[in-house]
């Protein structure tokens, strides 16, 4: 089955077949960046869920921060000040993440509509 696709992709004009590619790797980066975008989601509620206990202590409740396989004592005011931080670029990195794949989006309708064009049998002419 794939040797018969791939023979008949290959009976394609070259431009149909060079648009096939550009819309596979397109689709592969367009996943990437879900994968990433993702993942700083994901992060990103982790950072959140931190803010949101050590609003609930007080200044001289304990707090320990991990630092690679390490647990550090740290003030509550430091790592409520990182944690921010650290939300804010994530934000900032989602945005642009997420203005990356409505650009790809945008570019994969695009070019599925091209090729459908160029698929699209060519009807007779109505004598």
């Amino acid at each position: 089955m794939i040797r018969e696709m791939s023979e008949d992709i290959s009976k394609l004009p070259p431009q149909v077949q060079q648009r096939l590619l550009r819309l596979q790797q397109l689709q592969q980066t367009l996943q990437v960046v879900l994968t990433q975008k993702q993942q700083l989601e994901m992060e990103l509620n982790e950072a959140e869920q931190a803010l949101s206990e050590l609003e609930k202590l007080t200044d001289k409740a304990v707090i320990y921060k991990s630092i690679g396989s390490l647990l550090v004592k740290s003030k509550r005011t430091k790592v409520t000040a990182e944690l921010n931080e650290k939300k804010d670029l994530l934000n900032m990195r989602i945005g642009v993440l997420g203005k990356q794949e409505e650009r790809l989006r945008s570019q994969v309708k695009d070019l599925q509509t091209r090729l459908q064009q160029d698929l699209r049998p060519i009807s007779p002419s109505p004598v």
